[in-house]
Order: structure tokens, then sequence, then C-alpha cells
């Protein structure tokens, strides 16, 4: 087995063509041919089920795919680290929770490079999404937080993806609203206070349960609940509807604008604050390319000054 032969399994995967990965990858076809053939030979498994439509993943085949982008992937975070001679854009991605500190301080992270020489992702998305994109290696670090909810189900989730949950901060829950509504004077807010408005909630889709929710104390029995898809979405909610939603209270204001608030939550016997263990997650045993340390840096740094 060889590294070249992994490379080339990875972009038959991604093109599903053997003509469009000889293509890609400047060599004929014959000779990729061969190179999946000799490997499924030395496997004893058949990587590819080859047909008139092209070329697709056995089961086996996707199993494997899995092991050879972890063994490709660190090859290319030791090349680029100690080798200084490869000239092929380096991608990167990151899969966060509908954060703004995530986004600005993905955005500090590009600022320090060349652009030019990266494919850069950075995906707001569902729970199980960022898991699923780290697990799959789409990205190499997923941003998520746990608390004493959902702490058990959300670590043997984790577990079972392959991932490991690094801490970054501890924070209680706070309210974000808009400056216009009506308690945004208050010191705090309690729960009581919160009835006559609506909770805002970001969609977990078929995925959907309080251990993937977004927002701290998911089980709370909230009498209006209106779900969002997108972070922009959600502050347009808050203007339009007098909404809230409960949250790290950590927010960038250069990216979400000055015009909302977050209001620490009184919690009362039925309504029990939590702590919000906000962290970031990465597949078991891996090395940080130099572009994740780079991310997880700009995160330190910024939750520290937040």
């Amino acid at each position: 087995m060889t590294l070249t032969q992994l490379h080339y399994l990875i972009v038959i995967a991604k093109t599903g063509s053997l003509n469009k990965a000889a293509e890609h990858l400047y060599v004929a076809q014959p000779s990729l041919t061969s190179a999946v053939k000799e490997l499924e030979k030395e496997l004893g498994i058949v990587l590819l089920h080859r047909s008139g439509r092209g070329v697709t993943l056995t089961n086996d085949g996707a199993e494997f795919l899995l092991y050879a982008k972890l063994i490709y992937g660190q090859y290319e975070n030791v090349l680029e680290r100690y080798g200084g001679g490869s000239v092929h854009k380096k991608k990167s991605g990151v899969s966060t929770q509908h954060y703004s500190f995530a986004v600005k301080a993905f955005v500090e992270m590009v600022r320090q490079l060349d652009t030019s020489r990266y494919e850069f992702a950075i995906r707001e998305t569902k729970t199980m999404e960022a898991i699923r994109d780290v697990s799959t290696m789409k990205s190499e670090i997923g941003v998520l937080y746990l608390c004493d909810l959902n702490q058990s189900s959300m670590q043997k989730l984790l577990r079972s993806a392959g991932l490991t949950f690094h801490h970054l901060i501890d924070c209680q829950a706070y309210v974000y609203l808009w400056k216009g509504h009506p308690l945004a004077g208050e010191q705090s807010i309690c729960f009581a206070q919160l009835e006559p408005y609506p909770c805002l909630s970001f969609e977990q889709g078929d995925d959907s349960s309080f251990y993937l929710a977004e927002e701290i104390l998911a089980t709370n029995d909230y009498p209006r609940t209106i779900k969002a898809n997108d972070r922009a979405t959600m502050l347009n909610l808050m203007v339009g509807l007098n909404g809230y939603t409960l949250c790290s209270g950590i927010i960038c204001e250069e990216l979400n604008g000055d015009d909302y608030l977050a209001i620490p939550f009184a919690d009362d016997q039925d309504n029990q604050n939590s702590t919000m263990e906000i962290g970031y997650v990465v597949r078991e045993d891996t090395l940080l390319s130099r572009i994740g340390e780079l991310y997880v840096n700009e995160l330190e740094r910024y939750l520290r000054g937040g």
C-alpha cells in the first residue's frame, strides 16, 4: 500500500469517474485502474463498483476511504509543516454550531494566510452535521458545546464517531435579544418574564433531540417557540417579533452588529441555570494541521478576551 494509491482512491471517490480522476491526477487511466486493482488485491476486498455510469464505492470501499483520508491527511499535515515545497492547494474546513465567535476566529485565521494557496470552508450547520463533517474528514475541526443535560449522550455520540472533545471555556446562560426589546433594560431576566415572547432556536432536522439543541436549557417548557435555519434569520426574528434565545453570552458585535444584547439569565427553583462547556472536536489521535492550530489559537484568544 502506498500514499499514491490512497490519493488515487480519494480522488476517484470524489469525482465518481475513473476518466475524471485520471484527468485531475494527470495520469493515464490504465495506470490508475491498475493501481486500484493492486490495492484491492493487497487488501483482499473490492473497493469500487464499476458500471457504465461511472464508479461508486462498495461498503468495504466506503469504510476504507475514511482510513485512507485519515492517513493521507496526516501525510499532508506533516508535508505542510516540514516539507515547504508543496504547491497544491491545501484544504481546510471548520464546521460549527451557529456561533459568531467561531466565524470571527475563522476570519482572523484566514487573514494570516495566503488565500491563493488554500481552499477554505466555514460551515455553520446543525449539531449532527458538524459531528459528521469532522468524522468523515469533510472538516478538520468542529465547534460545539456540552452541558449537564447533554453531556452523557453527546460524549457517547462523539466516541462512536471517533471524535475527541477539547474544552475551551465555561459560561452561564444569557438571554440574547435586540436593544429595542421590552426587556432590554433589565439587569437579569427570569423565565417568567420571557413567557410573552417567542423563544427562538435553530432547527436540527431529522436528528432533532434535546441533547442536539444548540440552545442551553432545551428541556424547559417554552409556551411560544419559533425555529430558524440560520443566524441572520434568527436576528431578524428578534427584531420583528421581539424573539429571544438562550446562549453563551459570547457575542461578536463586529459580525452581528451592535443592535443586540446578552443579558444574564436569572434561574429559579423550576428553571435552573446550567454551565455551557464550549469546545472543539477533532478526530481521535490526529495531528492538527498548521491551519488547524492557527484556528484553535484564534478561538482561544477571542474567548479569553470575550
